[in-house]
Parts: C-alpha cells; sequence; structure tokens
C-alpha cells in the first residue's frame, strides 16, 4: 500500500459507486460511446451536456440510464464493500457516495447488495444534481458541505483517474483502488500509473481501506502503536556504519560503534569520510525516554527511566541531558525543586547532569521532562536482543507494576483512602519509588555470563515488555501466568480502581532473558543480592510475520494472554 507524506484527520468517507461499491466491468462504457455517437476517448457526461438541443440532449440521458440500469442489475459488491462501508460506522464517520451515475442506477445496484442500502448512506451525490461531475470538485464539495465537516477531512475512494482528480481538486485526501490489476494505458482520464502517482494512497481492494482509515483517526494516550511504528522503521534508512544497533520495535537503546565514526571534514560543509577514528573507543549506547505524566517527582522518574534502559544494554549510564517544560504560572521554585531532583538522582547513581533545555510554555499542562542519556560499554559487553535462543528461560526481577503502583499512590491517594486502604498501606505504596532503579540488578545479570536480553518493563507493562522483547529478539514466547509475582498491595489498589497490573508501567522490574543452563544460578544470585527474582516462561521458536508474539500458559493449559492498546495508568488517569 502507498502511503501519504501529508497528515490528515479523517471526518468522513466518500465512495465512488460503479467499480468501486460495485465489481469492476459491469458497464460497458465504449458500448454506450455508440450508442449516442460519443467520439472515443471523450468523457460520457461531458458530451451530452454539450448538447445544445434539450430535446436531444434529454433523449441521450433516457439512453445513458438504460444502460446503467442494465447494468445495475446484474452488478454485484466489490470485494470488501460492505464490509467497509459497515465498518465506518462504529467509528462516528460519516459515508456518502459520490458517483457519475444516476441515482436510479445506484439504487438498483443497492438492491444486490446484502444487508446494505440507500439509507446506510449519509449522502448520495448522482449526475441528476445540477453539480459539474468528476473530475471537477464540485460533488466532493457539495457532500462535505451537506455533511458539515471540512473537506479536507474528507477520505475520497474510487478506482478512477476521475475520482482522485476530483478529490485532490478538493483538498481531501484520496484512495485508488486497484481491483488488483491496472486498468489498460490510454483509457479515458489517463493511465493507471498517472492515477496512483497523483493519489494519496493506493490500495488491491476494500479490505484494505480500514489501514487508511487509521491513520486519520485520533489514537489513545500512551505509546504509539508498534505496528504503525515498524513499518517506519523498516523503511528508515540509516546508512552511518557507526550505528551498531539499529532502531527496532522493542529495542530500548541505540548503539554507536566509535571504532567506526567517520568525521565530517571539508570546505563548504562538505562531507569527507575519513578512517576509523580508534579501535579502542568502545560504544556509546543513546536513550531518551520523556516523563509525560502527572507526577510530583518527574526530575527522578526522568532520571531513573532512561537509566533503566541504559543499564538493559550492560553499559553504564554516564551523562544527561534534560529538557524540562513548564506550564504557564509555574513558580521559581517548583521549577527549581525540579531541576533539583534531576541533579540528586544523578548523583544518587554516578551520572553528570551536562546540560539541557529548560522552558516555561503553554504547550503543557504539568511538568513534562525529556531525557537523552549516554553510556558507555566494552565491545564485549554488550547485550543485544538478537542473541536470544529457543530455549532460553525469562526471569522478572521484583513484582509487577513497581512505577504504577507509586504513581497512582502518589496521585490517587485520598481516592485510595475513600475506596478502603489504610494510610499505612497507601505510604507503602508510594514507597515504591525507591524500587523504581533496575540498576542493580542490571549489573548482577550482565556479569552472570548467561543473559541473552535485558528489556525494562515501562508503559504498558508486563504484557507489552514481552511482546516488544519478543519483537526485538525475533521469538515467540511463552508466559507461565500463574508464576507471575504481584505485591499484595499492587493488587488490591489495581482491584479497587479496575485494573490489571499485567498493563501497569512497571518500571523497576527487570526482564531477562538467559540460558535455560543458567537461568536457576542467576534466579540465586539476584537472591543473594536482595533482589527478588521469578522464573516466568520461556523463549520459544523464532518469530515469523503473523505471528502471535506472546502466549500464556496457566497451570499447564493455554491461557489468554492480555493486550493494552494504552496502558493502564494512562486510562485510569
Amino acid at each position: 500500500m502507498h502511503r501519504m507524506t501529508r497528515p490528515f484527520r479523517l471526518q468522513a468517507v466518500l465512495f465512488d459507486f460503479d467499480g468501486t461499491l460495485t465489481g469492476p466491468g459491469a458497464i460497458d462504457f465504449e458500448a454506450i460511446r455508440r450508442a449516442i455517437g460519443c467520439p472515443p476517448g471523450t468523457p460520457i457526461l461531458e458530451f451530452v451536456a454539450a448538447q445544445t438541443d434539450a430535446a436531444r440532449r434529454a433523449e441521450l440521458y433516457s439512453v445513458l440510464e438504460g444502460f446503467e440500469l442494465a447494468a445495475a442489475a446484474v452488478s454485484q459488491p466489490n470485494l470488501g464493500a460492505v464490509q467497509a462501508v459497515r465498518g465506518l460506522k462504529p467509528l462516528g464517520l460519516p459515508v456518502g457516495v459520490i458517483s457519475r451515475n444516476g441515482l436510479a442506477s445506484i439504487e438498483r445496484a443497492l438492491e444486490n447488495f446484502a444487508d446494505l442500502g440507500p439509507d446506510d448512506f449519509d449522502v448520495i451525490v448522482s449526475h441528476d444534481l445540477p453539480l459539474a461531475p468528476k473530475p471537477a470538485p464540485d460533488t466532493v464539495l457539495w457532500a462535505a458541505d451537506r455533511l458539515g465537516v471540512d473537506p479536507a477531512g474528507c477520505l475520497v475512494v474510487g478506482d478512477f483517474g476521475f475520482d482522485v482528480m476530483a478529490g485532490r481538486a478538493a483538498g481531501a485526501v484520496t484512495v485508488l483502488v486497484r481491483n488488483h490489476s491496472s486498468p489498460a494505458e490510454g483509457v479515458v482520464g489517463g493511465s493507471f500509473a498517472d492515477w496512483a502517482r497523483d493519489a494519496d494512497f493506493v490500495i488491491d481492494d476494500l479490505t484494505q481501506l480500514d489501514e487508511v482509515v487509521r491513520l486519520g483517526l485520533p489514537l489513545p494516550t500512551g505509546k504509539f502503536p508498534n505496528d504503525l511504528l515498524g513499518r517506519f522503521l523498516a523503511d528508515l534508512i540509516t546508512e552511518d556504519p557507526a550505528l551498531f544497533v539499529r532502531p527496532r520495535v522493542g529495542e530500548d537503546v541505540a548503539v554507536v560503534d566509535l571504532s567506526a565514526a567517520r568525521v565530517p571534514r571539508g570546505a563548504a560543509g562538505m562531507a569527507v569520510a575519513v578512517g576509523p577514528a580508534s579501535p579502542d573507543l568502545g560504544l556509546l549506547v543513546l536513550k531518551s525516554d520523556p516523563i509525560t505524566f502527572a507526577t510530583d517527582s518527574p526530575g527522578r522518574y526522568a532520571v531513573l527511566v532512561n537509566a533503566n534502559d541504559v543499564a538493559t544494554s550492560g553499559a553504564t549510564p554516564r551523562w544527561l541531558l534534560a529538557t524540562c517544560l513548564f506550564p504557564a504560572n509555574s513558580t521559581p521554585s517548583e521549577i527549581l525543586s525540579t531541576l533539583a531532583e534531576l541533579r540528586d538522582a544523578c548523583a544518587e547513581w554516578g551520572i553528570t547532569l551536562c546540560g539541557g533545555h529548560t522552558e516555561i510554555t503553554d504547550a503543557v499542562k504539568h511538568a513534562v521532562v525529556v531525557g537523552a542519556l549516554v553510556g558507555t560499554v566494552a565491545r564485549g559487553g554488550l547485550i543485544d536482543k538478537h542473541s536470544m535462543r529457543e530455549g532460553d528461560r525469562l526471569v522478572l526481577t521484583k513484582r509487577l507494576a513497581v512505577e504504577g503502583t507509586a504513581l497512582i499512590a502518589r496521585e490517587l491517594g485520598p481516592r485510595l483512602f475513600d475506596l478502603g486502604m489504610t494510610a499505612e498501606e497507601i505510604d507503602r505504596c508510594r514507597a515504591f519509588l525507591s524500587q523504581v532503579s533496575i540498576l542493580p540488578e542490571a549489573r548482577v545479570a550482565a556479569a552472570s555470563g548467561v543473559v541473552t536480553a535485558l528489556h525494562d518493563v515501562t508503559e504498558g507493562g508486563l504484557a507489552t515488555a514481552l511482546e516488544e522483547v519478543g519483537l526485538a529478539g525475533g521469538h515467540r514466547i511463552r508466559a507461565q501466568l500463574d508464576c507471575i509475582p504481584v505485591f499484595p498491595e499492587t493488587r488490591k489498589v489495581c482491584g479497587l480502581l479496575g485494573i490489571d497490573p499485567l498493563g501497569l508501567i512497571g518500571s523497576g522490574s527487570l526482564l531477562i532473558a538467559c540460558r535455560a543452563a543458567g537461568a536457576a544460578t542467576l534466579v540465586a544470585q539476584l537472591t543473594a543480592e536482595g533482589i527478588e527474582a521469578t522464573d516466568i516462561g520461556e523463549v520459544l521458536e523464532p518469530a515469523v510475520p503473523g505471528d502471535t508474539i506472546v502466549e500464556g500458559v496457566r497451570s499447564g493449559a493455554p491461557a489468554e494472554w492480555p493486550r493494552f492498546a494504552v496502558d493502564e495508568v494512562a486510562r485510569l488517569f
């Protein structure tokens, strides 16, 4: 599917009828031309409208209507047409038809559609209306006006160049339906290749329309969907030889090999490749993550979530840049308090706070801190998820939703108290913030020599983390649901608020993939350091496109593994 580059926000969908909602080829346009004396290559409606004699014009319209009705009587729904139209209604999108056909033939053809009729369309525009037909934009503009939407928010879907031309002239987004074959070159309106170049999207059939529609609908708060991000990253050109670990879904960090770095030199800004900087400089590990949710400790969170991800590569967090955005009317003391949190958290973990940007802006409703952290690791010490193999065990440190539990208690303490939690329980939950760092367990794991992947359990909870680590490592995963540990306080918070700890943001828990032979020893090493660790599953066979990445098991029997469109804390707030 060809994808557009300009953004859009969808408000309505307008379909061409013949060859788009109906199957192609029902009507013989050349036979019509011969019957009415229309020269080859001349658009039929325009030829009829150009007749100066009213009686002759009416006669030709009558002949045209006869052909249209005969074709309508034998036409059938196009592949995916009924599902496409019906699928738009639950999304709250008005649906219309903009056609060069007459209304009578449209209504007759719809009699052949199961579960779809004229009443299922919010507007039907035919050549019976006194409007210039496609490729003029008039029908699109008229339909948009009737629907009360901006033409730029309309998706015009058709199988012919006139549909694309009309949509573009109206400022709408256009979708060209290939119908699994390209029309012959030189037909009226140009070639299919010409139309495809002008269309925003080209799809094989209407079963693919939902992929286009999705791109114009608002997303819920939370992470950008993995499948959409994955498509973008797959097309991302990264030719820099120094980029050692390239961007992919589920990859926490980028890694730069300094020995492969090239220095741009030369006059007038020309870049000139030179030899390696040094074979001994090791690897730089780069990470950027924001703290966007409301919290009373954004500075500390910003340091920890970035340091955690750097540590999952086996690296030591070294230098932090922080961009701090504060809402209008913030006081100096509020801003300085957040900056002090950054300073103190960096000092606690041996990280240098080396700069950034601080700003008061109307663009945010509460403090937003974006960290960019750099770490270092020796070449042989890098932990890369591509090292995962079938049979590896999966170990989880601490328990589910450390960060989410602390965040909820800090933001919704009075509500939890009203729901029946004691002040002591709420205070224990608030204190979970002290456990959000996974640096200690990452150091133990990295030194064990048996680890193949490390992943910080962040937004989307363990449910999302397992999918991400599987995608990044290229393997399916089996999780033992009855082995996954949950703090009693977390279970109570989630029960009172109706949320699932598996989908609750969980920084503070480290997900470890390790060789099966060393799993028990690693768990013992972590336990000896005072870090709770639990074997919760295994790595399965390599994944292929379309695979379900994570499968659940409970008491030895298959169990549904949950998926969360947004993090439970985002849904809660």
